[in-house]
Parts: C-alpha cells; sequence; structure tokens
C-alpha cells in the first residue's frame, strides 16, 4: 500500500469518527446525569434518518439542513418521552432492569413504527455531493464525508461550549461528577435530567440523519451504530466527552484499516471485539487510565 493510500484510509477514519462521535454522546449525556444505559439509541437514529430523508424527499430542504431541523424537533421529543415514561421510573442511582426494559420496550416500538410507516426497503438520500470528491493532489476527500464530518463537529464544539458555559451544562457536569454535591448547591435534579435527555435524542435523531447521507437505511438502521456507540462510550469511560472523540477515533481506525486484511463485512466483529477488549483489559475506560495517571503524577 502506498503512503497516498494509507494517508485517505487515515483521513477517512477521522472524518468517520467525527460522525461516531456525534453519535455516541447523546448516550454518554444521558448516562452521566441518569445512569440509565439508553437502549432506544438506535430507535432515534432511525427516526432521524426518515425524518432527513422526508425533509429531502417531500419539502426539498437541503440534508444537512435537515439535520440542523432535527436538533430542536429531537430535542422536544426526547424532552416529552422522559415526561411520559422515563421520569417515572429513573429513581435509582444504579441502571435498573426497569429503565432497561423500559427503553428496549421504546426502541422496539419506534422500529415496528417504522416498518409501519416506510415499509422494510431499503432508502439512501442521494444528492449532488453524494458522488463528488476534493482533490488536493493524491488525497481525496469525499465531498459528503467531509460537509458531515463539518457538521457532526460543530455541533460537538456547540456541546461543549454549552457545557462549560451555561448553567445547564455545569449542573450536568455537577451531577455526573457528585449528584448529591450538585442537589446540595441548588440544581434542580428532574430539571436537569429532563432536558439532558432530550439534549442525548437531540443527538441522536441528528446523527442518524448525518449517517443516512452514508449509508442506505431501513427501520433496522440504529441496531448496528447502537451497538458502535455503545463501544465507544465503554472505551472511552461512559461519562467522559474526551473518551468519546478517542474511543470514536479508534473504533473509526479500526473499522478503516480492517478492509486491509479482511472482508467488511467483518466491521461488526471488530465492534464486538473492541467492547470485549475494553471490558476486560480497561473496565473503567480510556478516562479511567487518565484519572490514575494524574493520581500517580
Amino acid at each position: 500500500m502506498s503512503a497516498a493510500d494509507f494517508l485517505n484510509l487515515f483521513i477517512a477514519a477521522v472524518l468517520l469518527a467525527g460522525v461516531y462521535a456525534a453519535m455516541s454522546v447523546g448516550m454518554t449525556i444521558i448516562y452521566g446525569v441518569m445512569k440509565i444505559v439508553n437502549l432506544a439509541h438506535a430507535g432515534f437514529l432511525m427516526l432521524g434518518a426518515y425524518f432527513v430523508f422526508e425533509a429531502y424527499d417531500r419539502f426539498k430542504i437541503d440534508p444537512l439542513l435537515g439535520v440542523l431541523l432535527a436538533f430542536p424537533v429531537f430535542f422536544l421529543v426526547g424532552m416529552g418521552v422522559h415526561w411520559l415514561l422515563v421520569r417515572r421510573i429513573a429513581t435509582s442511582d444504579q441502571p435498573t432492569l426497569t429503565s432497561l426494559l423500559l427503553l428496549f420496550g421504546v426502541w422496539l416500538v419506534l422500529q415496528n413504527l417504522g416498518y409501519l410507516i416506510w415499509g422494510n426497503s431499503d432508502r439512501a438520500i442521494l444528492t449532488p455531493r453524494t458522488l463528488s470528491s476534493i482533490e488536493i493532489g493524491p488525497i481525496s476527500f469525499p465531498t459528503i464525508r467531509l460537509a458531515v464530518f463539518v457538521v457532526a463537529v460543530a455541533s460537538l464544539v456547540g456541546l461543549e461550549f454549552i457545557l462549560h458555559k451555561t448553567w445547564f451544562g455545569r449542573s450536568v457536569r455537577a451531577l455526573m461528577q457528585n449528584k448529591e454535591a450538585g442537589q446540595i448547591v441548588g440544581v434542580n435534579v428532574n430539571r436537569t435530567a429532563q432536558i439532558a435527555f432530550g439534549v442525548g435524542i437531540a443527538f441522536a435523531g441528528a446523527a442518524g440523519g448525518l449517517l443516512a447521507m452514508l449509508y442506505s437505511f431501513n427501520p433496522d438502521f440504529g441496531a448496528t451504530f447502537q451497538l458502535r456507540a455503545f463501544v465507544i462510550i465503554v472505551l472511552g469511560g461512559l461519562e467522559s466527552f474526551g473518551g468519546v472523540a478517542v474511543g470514536s477515533l479508534i473504533l473509526a481506525l479500526a473499522e478503516t484499516f480492517v478492509i486491509l486484511i479482511l472482508p467488511a463485512s467483518y466491521q461488526p466483529a471488530i465492534a464486538f471485539s473492541l467492547l470485549v477488549v475494553a471490558l476486560i483489559v480497561l473496565p473503567e475506560g480510556i478516562a479511567g487510565l487518565w484519572a490514575k495517571r494524574r493520581r500517580w503524577a
């Protein structure tokens, strides 16, 4: 493999990592604040894909603009789901069987709703950007992947700003670090949890729209990407936003370069393998390693 081919693969992995990070950060927010593993994440990824598809197919709204519209729409949907269902069972500091079954049930309902509305045929979002690319010497940047990467990174930068510059962001970080201490200083736990759940679902819906511009999709679309998101947050340390970025890059690099030795169909196995390795070797994730290094220093 030439240096140019290697660099093209590396660039493809980095561009994919940006989307993976945006896809996974919603699960991190929800788990960090509520200690709930959002098994409905796959359903909202799927709905986000169809939301952007319908906006483009019916109303000729550019898919990138559709992704931006998905943020407020799915934020409101997420807050509604929390108010209607999640707040009634999210009373423990640890994930419970009740919350897991509830959100798994929500996923199944959304998936079957997708089959009812759109059927089981694959869909795709095709625009003039889909097959175009930007060439810089021997390096090729697929236009659609570059555009999706920019939107994903911009959304993550916006989230980072909110988490560090707003009262909501400080409340979220306080609850992630110490729930009881957050309550003592006046954090409204229920309200913060509802907004955090809405933000998590907003990122799931928007990420589904971004992924729909890169892959074909059907109502079962979100399942494989939910596995990837879970691998990423476990690698990152469940509650670490920086860990999400590193975990996304690790998974994207592994999936991209594995095609040099294995068929592309083995990519899901790479995610499973990384999950097993992370649970055995890095049970606290990359964030746990950082914390240990600071203690040793």
